[in-house]
């Protein structure tokens, strides 16, 4: 459990950096590649992995029900600043004065997501799995977005990784912090399934979606489509 929410956080992380050596027109033309990949693979592991399990275990008023929940509390986080999904430094608001909120938000996401990793773990591995892969890869448009922001901050490059690496290490204590709760209320299990995939749908269709509705990717919605596919497949095959 702590490997894959180690591997879902700090994976992003380390790919993400490796865009940031990629020249700007490159990377430009890269993320919306990623995040039409991220789309399905946020859908697939919410409505045909996490939701199913949750399904199993709660009466579908109350699975549903705590799915809303989650909607609506990532809603408000990102209202509130707590959370915030940026793919490039020209989508986000963020300066130098307000930079260290996307530190904040980027510690908070990662221990929400290292929580999500473990609950998935400790329902079966291969649901842990299937996570995890679904958090590293819309991971990765957000921490090119969120470095390229630290970096029009002022933060020097090595700065504004080793800063988001401490960020991503929250996800590992999200995922402790799960196990340890899991002893005292292992039938908390499906609610955080069910939540998380409220996560994963707003992530999906409130940040995802309308960055593909603004182009990007070369051969236009044929392109997307396919890479949307291939996100959906993943979460199949696995």
């Amino acid at each position: 459990a702590v490997g894959l929410s180690a591997l879902g956080s700090l994976g992003g992380l380390l790919t993400a950096s490796t865009f940031l050596l990629l020249g700007d027109g490159l990377r430009v033309r890269l993320v919306p590649w990623l995040i039409s990949y991220a789309v399905c693979t946020l859908l697939g592991a919410a409505l045909l992995a996490l939701l199913p399990q949750a399904l199993g275990q709660l009466a579908p008023p109350r699975a549903l029900g705590t799915l809303l929940a989650g909607v609506l509390a990532f809603f408000l986080l990102e209202k509130l600043v707590l959370w915030r999904h940026c793919h490039d430094a020209h989508d986000c608001a963020v300066h130098s004065s307000t930079a260290s909120l996307v530190i904040v938000g980027d510690a908070f996401h990662a221990f929400v997501d290292g929580a999500v990793i473990a609950a998935a773990v400790l329902t079966s591995v291969p649901l842990g799995v299937t996570t995890a892969i679904a958090v590293a890869t819309h991971e990765i448009p957000q921490e090119v977005g969120d470095v390229a922001i630290l970096l029009r901050a002022g933060y020097s490059r090595s700065r504004a990784f080793m800063l988001n690496v401490l960020s991503a290490t929250g996800g590992i204590a999200g995922a402790i912090l799960m196990l340890l709760a899991s002893q005292s209320v292992p039938n908390a299990l499906p609610y955080v399934l069910a939540f998380a995939s409220g996560n994963f749908l707003y992530v999906a269709m409130a940040d995802l979606i309308p960055d593909l509705h603004r182009g990007g990717v070369r051969g236009g919605p044929f392109h997307q489509l396919a890479l949307i596919t291939a996100g959906v497949l993943t979460i199949v095959l696995l």
